[in-house]
This record gives C-alpha cells, structure tokens and sequence, in this order.
C-alpha cells in the first residue's frame, strides 16, 4: 500500500453506527409493542391516559387553538408534507452542496410514510370519536408525528448542532399536542409516530453513514474557509 492511500485512508471519518443501529431497531420495537399494547388494553383500546388527555385538549379548544392545529395538520401531512416539505429540503441541500444529505432526507421520508401505513394496516385501531379534521385509515402510530419525529432526525444528524436538535424536537412536540387537539389521534398514537419516524431516519443515517460524514465535514471546510476568506 502507498503512502498516499494510508494518508488518505486516515483522512476518513470513522464512525460509528452501532449506537445508531440500536437506538433506531429500539424505538421501533417499543412502537410496535405499543401498539400491542394499544389493542389488548381494556376500555374499546384505550389506555386511561388516552381518555384523559382528550378530554383535556378537547376543553381547552378555542378559535386560535384550532387555526394552529389546522395549519399543522396542512403542514406535517397532505400535499404538503408528502411532497413539499422534502422536495423543498432536498433541494435546498442541493444548493449548499449537499447531495447525500438530500438523498438521506428524500428516502427517510418515504421510508417512514411507508413504516407508518404497514402499521396502521397491522394494528388498525380506531381513532377518537371527537376528530374535526379528515384523516385516512387507522390511528395508530401518527403519520404526522412520524414526519416531524423523521424530520428532526434526519436534519440533527446533517446538521449536528444542539439548536437543530432542539428545534426539531419542539416541533415534533407542537405537532404531537396539534394531533390530539384536533381528535385525529390518541396521545399514544403521537408516541408511536415520534418512536416509528425517528426509528427509521436513525437506522438510514447508518446505512448511509459514510458519505453522509464524509459530505458534512467537506461542507464545514468549506464554510470555515469561507468565513476565514
């Protein structure tokens, strides 16, 4: 071997999936045993948290509350969420140079739109009776939830900043609560979607962990030359 492959061997960013691979294989078992769980409790399916939490935010709707929720709704699922929102971001990253990170983005949410429908279509659970808003098949996991739980992921690991994390996380949770608020699901139905969509996102950033590093580092270079310029 070279001198110049053992440099450039070195020059490799090393990492490491495993802590991926366990963390996105663990909550996707703990959705599936959720859901499980969801169908063999008493009470018609329902978990004493689920009722509880309905009532709640079915009491604390208000004229704003519901524009909110509305918006999100438009926002994390339909045309919008589907297509707009990853298109979007996809080629947003192709213009800051960053052609995995769009690949990472594109496929970790079809993948979690394809995990959400094979639950919904395993576990078949019926969703609140106080729903205002339209909604297909099945309310366990979230598929709206997912996205956003994907989402967040997916752009905390091509963007590993603590204030990327805590944004997505924050969305994850506004889209959770505007869920519940609208009666499209249970409070563990959310749970689900969150533990599915980051799931899935975890277990693609393993796969394509490489390039994926290889990428994020070439961009920081290049920022911080661009900064130093």
């Amino acid at each position: 071997m070279s001198l110049e492959s053992v440099e450039s061997s070195d020059t490799r960013p090393r990492v490491s999936r495993r802590v991926p691979i366990i963390a996105g294989a663990t909550a996707l078992l703990l959705a599936s045993l959720l859901g499980v769980l969801a169908l063999t409790s008493s009470g018609e399916n329902r978990f004493a948290v689920d009722e509880a939490w309905a009532e709640f935010v079915v009491s604390t709707r208000t004229p704003f509350g519901e524009w909110f929720a509305y918006a999100m709704n438009t926002l994390g699922g339909g045309f919008v969420g589907v297509f707009v929102v990853p298109i979007g971001a996809a080629i947003v990253l192709l213009i800051v140079r960053r052609p995995w990170g769009a690949l990472y983005f594109i496929v970790a949410s079809a993948a979690s739109a394809g995990m959400v429908q094979v639950l919904k279509h395993l576990f078949g659970r019926a969703r609140p009776e106080d729903m205002i808003v339209v909604s297909d098949f099945g309310s366990f996991p979230s598929g709206h939830v997912a996205n956003a739980a994907t989402i967040a992921v997916v752009m905390g690991m091509i963007v590993p900043r603590t204030w990327v994390w805590v944004l997505g996380a924050v969305y994850t949770a506004l889209m959770a609560y505007s869920r519940t608020y609208l009666g499209a699901h249970w409070l563990t139905d959310t749970l689900g979607g969150a533990l599915a969509g980051a799931g899935v996102a975890l277990l693609l950033w393993a796969a394509l962990a490489g390039p994926l590093e290889r990428e994020r580092m070439a961009w920081g270079e290049r920022r911080r030359r661009a900064s130093a310029d």
